[in-house]
C-alpha cells in the first residue's frame, strides 16, 4: 500500500540567493566581460539568478592570479596548508544545510540526498586531504613530491559541489592553484563555495572560480599556462579535451561516461538486491555517471526480481526535490530532459517494453518518471548509450561468464556490481570485469578513501584516495 505522506518541505529561507553573481578571481568577486546568463531551478523553471560568464580575458586573468599564488602556496608548510583545508571542511559543516537548499534548489536533485549524502562527502573530502597535506613524502610518490603548478578544473552539473570537492581539495592539499569552471546549469553551490574560501582567510588567487558555458572551459583547458587539467562530463567533450591537450605538457586526468552493468546472480538476497538496483539508477534521477543503468539478472529470477522492482518503484515519490519525503527530483536542464526522451522514445522503436509506474508529473519544470525497459538487446541503443537518467535496461544470463561477457560488452568501463552470497564468485566477476569501480552487493558507496575512476572511454586516471594525490604532484 502506497502511504500519503503530508508535505515536508525545507525551507528556502535559509539561503540568500543574490539577484546576480560576478567572477571569483584573485579572491574578490568581479564583474565578466561576456555575456551574462540565467540559472533556473529545474523543478519550476523558476529563474535563480543572472551570472557572470567569463571570456577568455577573464580565464586569463583567473590563470595568472592563480600562478600569482602558487608561489605562496607551494612554498607554505603542508601543515599550514592542512590548517586552511581543515577550516573549509569545518565551515562547509557549519553551512551544510544552507549548502543543501542551494544545491537542490539548483540542481533538481532532492534534498535528502543533497542533505545526506552530497553534503557529508563534500566535507569528508576535505578533511581527508587536510590529512595528508603534511604527509605528501609518505605517499608512495617520492621522497619531497611537487606540485604541478596551476590547475583548470572543469566539472559536471549532476554533482556540482560533491565534484568541486573531488577537483579541489587533493589540489591544495598538494601544494597546487586552482581555476574552477563550474557548469553552467549549477553555478551557484561553487559560487557559494568561493564565500567559503574567503571566510577561511584563503590566501587570495589559490582558488579560483569563474562561470561560464563551453566556450569558458574550452579557454581555461587551452590555456598555455595550466599545468593541469581535471575534467569530470561527457565522452564527447573528454575526447576534445584529450586531442586539444596532445603533445603539450599538461597532465591530464578524464572522469567520463559510463554505461555499468548491475549483475544480479539466482543467489543474491533479492530485498536487498532490488534496494541496490534502485539505487544504482534512481539516485540523482540517475544523473550518475557511474549509474547502474543495465540491470543483467540471471534467468531463472528475473521473473521474480521484475516483480519486486516493480512494486518497489510503484513507492518512490517523484515531485519537489526540497520535500523531504521527495525521493525522484527533477532533471536537471530541458537539453537534458529532451535527450532522455529521445533515447527511451527509440528503444521503444527497437522493440523494447517499456514500463513506468504510474507517477503525476508535475505541470512546471523538468520531470521524468522513472521507467525500465525489458526485452532488450545488446544492439539496441537504451543499452549501448549513456542516457544520464531514470532509465533502466533490463537484460538477463545464464552463466558467471555470459554475465561477464554482457558487461563488458560495452565502449565504457566506469563501475559495475555484482549480488551474490558467494564470496569466490564476487572475486572471480571483480577480476574479470573491466570496470574501475566492482561493487559487491551494494551500489553507489564512495568514499574519500578509495580511488575511483574508469577504463576505456570511462577516461583515464584517478580521483579519490591515496592515488588522487598523483594527479596533482609532478611524479
Amino acid at each position: 500500500m502506497m502511504f500519503e505522506y503530508a508535505p515536508a518541505p525545507e525551507s528556502r529561507d535559509v539561503v540568500d540567493i543574490k539577484p546576480s553573481y560576478g567572477l571569483f578571481i584573485g579572491g574578490e568577486f568581479t564583474d565578466g566581460t561576456g555575456t551574462p546568463f540565467k540559472t533556473v531551478n529545474p523543478a519550476s523553471e523558476e529563474v535563480l539568478s543572472e551570472v557572470a560568464s567569463a571570456s577568455a580575458d577573464d580565464v586569463d586573468r583567473a590563470v595568472r592570479a592563480a600562478r600569482e599564488a602558487f608561489g605562496t602556496w607551494s612554498a607554505m608548510p603542508g601543515s599550514e596548508r592542512a590548517k586552511y583545508l581543515f577550516r573549509i571542511a569545518r565551515i562547509i559543516q557549519e553551512r551544510s544545510r544552507e549548502l543543501a537548499v542551494l544545491e537542490s534548489l539548483d540542481n533538481g536533485k532532492p534534498i535528502r540526498e543533497s542533505r545526506d549524502v552530497d553534503l557529508p562527502l563534500v566535507a569528508a573530502h576535505f578533511f581527508y586531504y587536510a590529512g595528508w597535506a603534511d604527509k605528501l613524502s609518505y605517499a608512495g610518490y617520492g621522497p619531497s613530491p611537487r606540485p604541478l603548478g596551476v590547475a583548470g578544473q572543469v566539472i559536471p552539473w549532476n554533482f556540482p559541489l560533491l565534484m568541486l570537492a573531488w577537483k579541489i581539495a587533493p589540489a591544495l592539499a598538494c601544494g597546487n592553484t586552482v581555476v574552477l569552471k563550474p557548469a553552467e546549469t549549477t553555478p551557484l553551490t561553487a559560487l557559494l563555495f568561493a564565500e567559503i574560501c574567503r571566510q577561511a582567510d584563503l590566501p587570495p588567487g589559490v582558488v579560483n572560480i569563474v562561470t561560464g558555458a563551453g566556450e569558458t572551459g574550452a579557454a581555461l583547458v587551452n590555456h598555455p599556462d595550466v599545468d593541469k587539467v581535471a575534467f569530470t562530463g561527457s565522452t564527447e567533450v573528454g575526447r576534445l579535451i584529450a586531442r586539444s591537450v596532445a603533445g603539450t605538457r599538461k597532465k591530464v586526468t578524464l572522469e567520463l561516461g559510463g554505461k555499468a552493468a548491475n549483475i544480479v546472480f539466482d543467489d543474491a538476497a533479492l530485498d536487498q538486491a532490488v534496494e541496490g538496483v534502485v539505487n544504482g539508477i534512481f539516485f540523482n534521477q540517475g544523473h550518475v555517471c557511474c549509474a547502474g543503468s543495465r540491470l543483467l539478472v540471471q534467468e531463472s529470477i528475473a521473473e521474480e526480481l521484475l516483480e519486486a522492482l516493480k512494486r518497489r518503484l510503484a513507492t518512490l515519490r517523484l515531485g519537489d526535490p526540497l520535500d523531504k519525503n521527495t525521493d525522484i527530483g527533477a532533471i536537471n536542464s530541458a537539453a537534458q530532459l529532451a535527450k532522455i526522451r529521445e533515447l527511451s522514445d527509440h528503444g521503444e522503436l527497437e522493440g523494447a517494453e517499456r514500463w513506468s509506474p504510474a507517477c503525476a508529473l508535475p505541470e512546471r519544470g523538468f520531470w521524468f518518471p522513472p521507467t525500465i525497459f525489458t526485452g532488450v538487446a545488446q544492439s539496441h541503443r537504451i543499452a549501448r548509450e549513456e542516457v544520464f537518467g531514470p532509465v533502466l535496461s533490463v537484460l538477463t544470463f545464464r552463466t558467471p561468464a555470459e554475465a561477464v561477457e554482457k558487461a563488458n560488452n560495452t565502449p565504457y568501463g566506469l563501475s559495475a556490481g555484482v549480488w551474490t552470497e558467494k564470496g569466490s564468485r564476487i572475486l572471480w566477476m571483480a577480476d574479470r570485469l573491466r570496470a574501475g569501480v566492482v561493487w559487491a552487493n551494494t551500489f553507489n558507496r564512495f568514499d574519500p578513501t578509495s580511488p575511483f575512476g574508469g577504463y576505456k572511454e570511462s577516461g583515464y586516471g584517478r580521483e579519490g584516495g591515496r592515488h588522487g594525490l598523483e594527479a596533482y604532484l609532478d611524479v
